[in-house]
């Protein structure tokens, strides 16, 4: 028997919302949606959330909590992640959410991240373990290892919001910005790899918007195809071509891309940033782009 549920995941830069049908560790969408809120703007520089970033989410959840009642969801759960962590506002978000919602939102640790986007990420994957999954957000990026459960993982705090606003200030960055950002992003990586021991792993996994636009740009597709993106293969090369092409462009160029999300245009210089230093610090040849994520784990959690 299956049970329709709502999984939401609030994060940095978007906020996403999963209905489907689960029964037992089949799930089956019904509808996934994605709205760029920017809730942690300026979060790194004032640890506040501003009231704005409030409001844009606040209308996005209205929109959700309207397709929830009409698509007869039975449980409804949602994960608010890093920028909710580090605001000292963070009362104000939790209010709001239950003012729209009728339910808390969960402010997980990036140890809880990191589990729920391993569930979701190697259900049903068809490649060798033990896999290093990472989650790239936009403050944070989560890094965990394991085959059949999570082994280890750990968070950092670098994501393609948090860099940017840290260092990639020109339109395009400037080389010394770039030697900045990098450098920030060697270091939290190669403490992550050390940590859980994402060297050793056989299979490289990616999730999240970052991950899955860079695939589409390497894939040269002409419209966004999340069925042509998901569990393909990009090369370590490639990763680096499309990330080296992206932080030459102005936003408006990265803009004009058929598969750019226009939330994303300006941010995706830094994650794209990261991604490359993860797959060339972690040693692998490829990386395997994953649609399914923390909103997957959340959903079957719920089941």
């Amino acid at each position: 028997m299956s049970r329709r549920v709502a999984a939401i995941d609030c994060g940095t830069n978007a906020i996403r919302l999963l209905i489907a049908d689960v029964a037992g560790d089949r799930l089956t969408d019904v509808a996934r949606r994605m709205e760029i809120v920017r809730l942690g703007e300026g979060v790194d520089r004032t640890g506040m959330l501003a009231p704005a970033a409030i409001e844009r989410t606040r209308q996005a959840l209205l929109g959700y909590a309207a397709e929830i009642a009409e698509l007869g969801v039975t449980r409804v759960r949602m994960c608010a992640t890093s920028a909710s962590r580090d605001a000292s506002n963070a009362q104000d978000f939790r209010d709001m959410v239950r003012g729209v919602l009728g339910i808390d939102p969960e402010v997980i640790t990036g140890e809880q991240e990191a589990e729920l986007s391993f569930l979701g990420a190697v259900n049903g994957l068809d490649a060798e373990g033990p896999y290093l999954v990472y989650d790239l957000g936009g403050g944070s990026t989560e890094f965990v290892t394991g085959t059949t459960g999570v082994e280890k993982s750990i968070s950092m705090d670098i994501g393609c919001v948090r860099m940017t606003e840290r260092h990639l200030h020109g339109d395009p960055p400037t080389a010394a910005e770039l030697a900045a950002a990098e450098a920030d992003v060697i270091e939290a990586v190669d403490t992550a790899l050390a940590a859980v021991s994402g060297k050793s792993a056989r299979t490289l996994v990616g999730l999240a918007g970052t991950v899955t636009t860079v695939a589409a740009l390497a894939h040269d597709l002409e419209e966004y195809d999340s069925e042509r993106i998901h569990h393909s293969r990009i090369d370590t090369a490639t990763v680096a071509r499309v990330t080296d092409e992206l932080l030459a462009m102005t936003v408006a160029e990265r803009l004009a891309l058929p598969v750019m999300h226009p939330g994303r245009a300006d941010v995706i210089g830094a994650g794209a940033l990261i991604m490359k230093l993860i797959s060339e610090r972690s040693g692998h040849d490829f990386v395997i782009a994953s649609e399914h994520d923390i909103l997957d784990g959340i959903a079957f959690g719920l089941a």
